[in-house]
């Protein structure tokens, strides 16, 4: 129930000590202010390290083949292996209930593609629909290549906007004609990579066109996938291993070549570097957590000490209250109000002036590896919540002992 009285006298109390209740308030605004500034600058960080990460999806295995180093099976070292259509479609088949993305890709470096007047030399990919997923392009005019292209043998292209620039220059790239190696393609789809320029001056074509179109044959250069995901590290780690020790099995025993045999076929997983990517981001939360929870510790113990001495200053006044019959729960209630609204409202204040700050100054602050610093605001209120609690806290200690003074004694003290 509101009890306008007490109120009152809150207010009184404020009042008669102006200057020490606002340096508890600077400290405990000060407090949520610099934890959440932190927990801001955390996640800039956070983000500018998941920009360095981001240039492929997460996960990536990849599997290619080479020249053998061993002999096997009364076969000399020295073998080019060759990887071929049936290899990919034996090995979706196997792991298919592992596999979320999964695509095949047979190369082409240096081709000289054609608009026009305008030529240049580029890299282009036969691949197949997932393939934009594994590179994590994101298309901004058109389609990607989907498997009704790889179906039908269509002569499609995506090309990336480093191409699009060079060679239509200002013009719309869609449902134009380009050669490649003097084959004819039609611009479906122009894409950005987040890896930068070297990635984006390559074409992606269907992967069945490029072998007919080229003459690959049913030849492959490499395989990508990723595994389905798991909300644990460590047991997306132990499943993308054994994917990746399996598929190397099955792949070598097609292909005759040694199961120790790393030069003839081997491949990379990514998932064993993003390791690294995990701790980083989790030291960097617990520093910047740590500094920030030690901040409103101090802040929580200014008001502690405050009370304390709020309660020394009113022994007599409590003694009195208890010779009239005050409960020790309605002395408790009294100085906890008290701290809890100090506590509240100068919460508040921190918490508003640091997430105005991250709103209008987060986003002119931008490198490399730090960018948008940002707070969930379920999370800053829950700060809030906690500093109100922990400023409860720090309030009841001396509440509870004025409930203690008895009242002869209370009244006695100067």
């Amino acid at each position: 129930m509101f009890n306008i009285e007490r109120w009152q006298e809150i207010f009184e109390a404020i009042s008669k000590n102006r200057l020490r209740t606002f340096l508890t308030g600077v400290s405990v605004a000060s407090g949520i202010f610099i934890l959440v500034i932190l927990l801001g600058a955390g996640k800039g960080l956070q983000n500018g390290i998941e920009k360095q990460f981001e240039r492929d999806a997460a996960g990536i295995i990849e599997v290619w083949s080479g020249t053998t180093a061993k002999e096997y099976k009364g076969l000399n070292p020295g073998r080019q292996i060759q990887f071929r259509n049936s290899d990919y479609s034996q090995s979706v088949q196997k792991f298919e209930d592992k596999l979320d993305l999964r695509s095949a890709s047979y190369n082409f470096w240096g081709a000289t593609i054609t608009y026009g007047k305008e030529s240049g030399s580029y890299q282009f990919r036969g691949i197949d629909p997932d393939y934009g997923a594994v590179e994590n392009v994101t298309i901004i005019q058109g389609r990607f290549i989907n498997s009704k292209d790889l179906a039908n043998n269509e002569k499609v292209a995506a090309i990336g906007v480093k191409i699009k620039t060079d060679l239509f220059k200002d013009k719309d790239a869609l449902g134009k004609e380009i050669s490649i190696n003097n084959v004819n393609f039609k611009v479906v789809g122009v894409f950005t990579d987040p890896g930068g320029e070297r990635e984006e001056a390559r074409a992606y074509l269907p992967r069945t066109t490029v072998q007919r179109a080229f003459g690959g044959g049913d030849k492959i250069s490499y395989m990508s996938f990723t595994v389905k995901k798991t909300k644990d590290y460590d047991e997306a780690l132990a499943l993308s291993e054994k994917f990746t020790t399996d598929l190397k099995a099955l792949l070598r025993s097609k292909n005759v070549v040694a199961p120790d045999d790393a030069s003839g076929i081997d491949a990379y997983n990514s998932v064993k570097d993003a390791k690294q990517f995990y701790d980083l981001n989790l030291y960097i939360r617990l520093f910047f957590w740590w500094v920030g929870i030690c901040t409103i510790i101090a802040g929580v113990v200014g008001v502690s000490n405050i009370m304390l001495i709020i309660v020394k200053e009113r022994t007599k006044e409590i003694g009195i209250r208890k010779a009239l019959g005050a409960s020790p729960f309605s002395i408790i209630s009294m100085i906890l109000h008290e701290s809890i609204f100090i506590t509240t409202i100068a919460g508040f204040v921190g918490l508003l002036a640091s997430l105005l700050l991250l709103e209008l100054v987060g986003p002119m602050v931008q490198s490399e590896y730090f960018r948008n610093p940002q707070v969930d605001f379920s999370v800053a209120l829950t700060t809030l919540v906690l500093l109100v609690f922990a400023g409860a806290l720090a309030g009841f200690f001396p509440a509870y002992r004025a409930a203690k003074i008895r009242p002869i004694v209370a009244l006695r003290d100067e």
